[in-house]
């Protein structure tokens, strides 16, 4: 046994998703500086959400065929270059408003494929290091709440002290560090390398592969309830956090100091609910914990940002929302790791997420547009009414109880033919 790879992978995801929190502000920022448009703001947002989708969608395939630390450090490669590119081609004054959205579309596309290859390699991982998956789970999202915790800490400081420039440069530099990590911690982990299944690559080996993912999903109603309940509230918090925050930063919080302060309250009391939920999380009912934990962490930040204009009372509703959330992930991966067998779990895994994250595109964009058009007051409200119809949803549905049912199918067993498996649960976006 070994916790190198583990230790690797969460150094490389602190690295990497602390640096993705810098771009989350700063290219918000920057195009509001930039343009003074909440509209363009939400454009960028939804250039750079809609390949993710098609990334989620296709990507499983590839993974498994190229090899999930490949996938892993190549995904970081290009992300670095087509982050870093932004301000340097505005620096040389190059940089048009669509080559912006291209870059982040580039961005947008291989980024969805490099976590999926990283969060699949969990179980195994935690395996290797002689740890149960609930815990490697909670530790995994701890140490990802923490890295936006000081990411946007830093973003606010560095956006309010240099510029958004400064911001995305140090993102660049933080995802060629991740893709060096990956790289050399995890050769020789088998469930790291190309899946090998006999079969020659051709277009119909990978539409069985990508189609047995389908089946895996739509199969099970629960986990198919959760990727539609999962896509609602992700393409909310898109809006939240591409659009609807900053905004509300800009004009009544006080800047970006206040914006990152706030997005690292969130990120820092995530953290302690993960590790909170690692420790005695699985002594409670999952169903009661996922569903109560939802509906502390959506509707009430939209609704408190709308109501008042000063930071105080809205950062101590970022913190207990994100006390609330960070139990999520880790009860997700667990469902995960008891439902899927190891060589489906990044075909699953691809198809819901691409389920989950199919809103997003469109909650960066008609969040600008609704600022734009009504004002970012009646935004939130409207964001928050729906956000608490959907987080209502696993108190209504009986196909819900299944979070606390324990399966039969090991895993590392691939279901009989004729039984309903469950695909890989979505992971919530980080809000």
């Amino acid at each position: 046994m070994s916790r190198r790879p583990f230790a690797a992978v969460l150094a490389a995801n602190t690295i990497s998703i602390a640096g993705s929190s810098l771009t989350l502000i700063g290219v918000p920022w920057f195009v509001l500086v930039t343009t003074g448009s909440a509209a363009r703001a939400g454009v960028v947002a939804f250039c750079a959400t809609l390949p993710v989708v098609v990334a989620a969608l296709v990507g499983g395939p590839v993974i498994d065929r190229i090899g999930r630390r490949r996938v892993s450090a190549v995904s970081d490669v290009i992300c670095a270059v087509s982050v870093g590119a932004i301000p340097l081609l505005h620096r040389a004054g190059l940089l048009d408003f669509w080559m912006l959205c291209a870059l982040m579309a580039v961005g947008g596309l291989v980024h969805t494929p490099g976590l999926t290859a990283r969060y699949v390699l969990l179980p195994s991982l935690a395996e290797h290091a002689g740890t149960t998956v609930a815990r490697a789970a909670s530790l995994y999202d701890a140490v990802s709440r923490g890295a936006r915790m000081i990411g946007a800490a830093v973003a606010g400081v560095l956006i309010a002290a240099f510029g958004a420039e400064t911001v995305l440069l140090l993102d660049a530099a933080t995802f060629a560090a991740s893709a060096l990590l990956i790289s050399a911690f995890l050769r020789g982990v088998p469930a790291a390398e190309p899946q090998r299944t006999g079969e020659k690559p051709s277009f119909a080996a990978y539409r069985t592969d990508l189609a047995e993912g389908w089946r895996f999903l739509t199969r099970s109603r629960l986990l198919l309830g959760i990727t539609l309940m999962v896509m609602v509230t992700n393409g909310l918090d898109q809006g939240w956090s591409s659009v609807l925050l900053p905004v509300h930063g800009r004009e009544d919080l006080g800047g970006a100091t206040t914006l990152g302060l706030m997005v690292s309250l969130f990120g820092g009391f995530a953290l302690l609910g993960a590790l909170l939920y690692g420790a005695w999380g699985e002594r409670f009912p999952r169903r009661a914990v996922f569903a109560g934990a939802f509906l502390i962490s959506g509707a009430t930040r939209y609704v408190v940002a709308a109501v008042t204009d000063t930071p105080l009372p809205l950062a101590v509703t970022m913190a207990l929302s994100g006390l609330a959330v960070g139990v999520l992930n880790p009860i997700l991966t667990t469902v995960v790791s008891e439902l899927v067998p190891e060589d489906m779990r990044s075909r699953a895994s691809s198809v819901s997420m691409a389920g989950s994250e199919l809103a997003m595109p469109m909650g960066g964009l008609a969040a600008g547009l609704q600022v734009d058009a009504f004002g970012v007051t009646s935004a939130l409200l409207a964001f928050a009414a729906v956000y608490l119809l959907a987080t209502l949803i696993p108190l209504v549905f009986p196909s819900w109880r299944g979070l606390d049912t324990k399966p039969s199918v090991s895993r590392t067993e691939r279901p009989r033919s004729g039984s309903a498996p469950a695909a890989s649960s979505p992971r919530p976006s980080a809000k």
